[in-house]
């Protein structure tokens, strides 16, 4: 038997990089051939990928619907570097319409190996850094999970700030693309792209038929969005990596403004509405109570057929909470419809809620119309599938 030194140890564990990654699928019910049939026209494709050493198709014995698929890699640079590139990302394409948006995407270094033809490896493990946090498993990894509303649309939000003093640079950026295409496949259509700012606060609301998750994989590959994002990249508060597929998830996870509530008046809304959203200072604490108190206004403001409101999605993370409104009538001929303030008793109730400062007062018409002047987000753009 040879006894290594530590010396050609160590040169070992530099030389060996392999990299090991693990995808953890789900299918979706009567896709499992559809799937089985693009896995085996892409393993091929991927086969041919510099870098690519090997990989495994494996299903749950547990739970049928749950898949892994294992692959080898030469190091993590060419598994990076293919992963996130334009050919990729139309390779796995037609796996989209196959799999659920719950999926989890794992990445080891391979230190050992242990086979029939005996042990090998030498690769020294990285060293943890004092004081690194301990990682939580996430409940769900990959696009972001919406049910949809009353009229089967779907709707989202992502949030994020910009450096103080940018604000007109990146509202000049984010209004000046070419809106994507509108049809992602036979199922999905991005229906509506609204995007507003509050001072260096950026909110851009969605509208999906169909898969949420596909259709923003969709508006992600489009050549015009991604040069958007790597535009504003630089006036970002919070820096990312688009680059690097896990910053580049990591930001839009941090990013992601869910749809808490919907409200759609069941008779068609006739003429011209005007979409409106409101960011409200909450105080630390209370945004779920804001929400639920802006819900039940919704929910009575849609039943009203002559009612000013049309439409209403309020969006909820943390402490953030936004109200989209579609209004009958512009938002200054009634604040307290753009607000969501049913009467004395609900504007008492919201005032105690939300930080207004020592002048505010949402019982009055004045306080409500300075409020609505002071918390409006202005429209940066509002593009339709129908308009373009």
């Amino acid at each position: 038997m040879t006894t290594l030194s530590e010396p050609q140890a160590q040169q070992h564990a530099e030389t060996d990089t392999r990299l090991r990654v693990m995808l953890m699928l789900e299918i979706k019910d009567g896709a499992q051939q559809r799937f089985l049939d693009v896995y085996e026209k892409l393993r091929h494709q991927v086969a041919s990928v510099p870098g690519h050493v090997s990989d495994q198709l494996c299903q749950s014995i547990n739970d049928p619907r749950q898949w892994l698929i294992t692959s080898e890699w030469r190091d993590q640079e060419t598994f990076l570097e293919w992963v996130d590139s334009p050919a990729h990302r139309e390779m796995v394409k037609p796996m989209h319409g196959c799999v659920s948006d719950t999926f989890r995407s794992l990445r080891y270094s391979i230190l050992r190996e242990t086979s029939a033809a005996g042990a090998t490896g030498t690769r020294a493990p990285m060293p943890v850094p004092p004081g690194l946090p301990r990682t939580e498993t996430p409940g769900h990894v990959g696009p972001p999970q919406a049910a949809p509303g009353p009229d089967g649309v779907v709707r989202h939000a992502l949030t994020f700030t910009v450096k103080p003093g940018s604000e007109h640079e990146v509202a000049k950026i984010l209004s000046g693309y070419t809106s994507p295409k509108a049809e992602v496949d036979e199922s999905t259509r991005l229906r509506r792209t609204s995007l507003f700012m509050h001072g260096n606060r950026v909110v851009r609301a969605v509208e999906v038929i169909g898969s949420l998750g596909d259709a923003l994989r969709h508006v992600a590959m489009q050549p015009e969005v991604r040069a958007v994002e790597e535009a504003i990249n630089p006036y970002l508060e919070e820096a990312r990596q688009l680059g690097d597929p896990q910053s580049a998830r990591a930001f839009f996870a941090k990013a992601a403004l869910p749809a808490e509530h919907q409200a759609i008046a069941g008779s068609p809304a006739s003429g011209r509405l005007h979409r409106h959203a409101v960011l409200y200072p909450v105080k630390p604490g209370n945004a779920r109570a804001v929400t639920e108190l802006l819900a039940e206004y919704d929910n009575l403001a849609t039943a009203d057929p002559t009612g000013p409101v049309a439409a209403s999605t309020v969006f909820h993370r943390e402490d953030i909470v936004v109200r989209l409104v579609d209004l009958r009538v512009p938002a200054e001929a009634d604040p307290a419809a753009a607000l969501g303030v049913a009467g004395e008793r609900e504007a008492t109730v919201l005032g105690r809620l939300l930080d207004l400062g020592a002048e505010g007062d949402l019982r009055t018409v004045a306080g409500l119309s300075a409020f609505l002047a002071a918390r409006s987000m202005s429209p940066v753009t509002d593009r339709s599938s129908q308009t373009g």
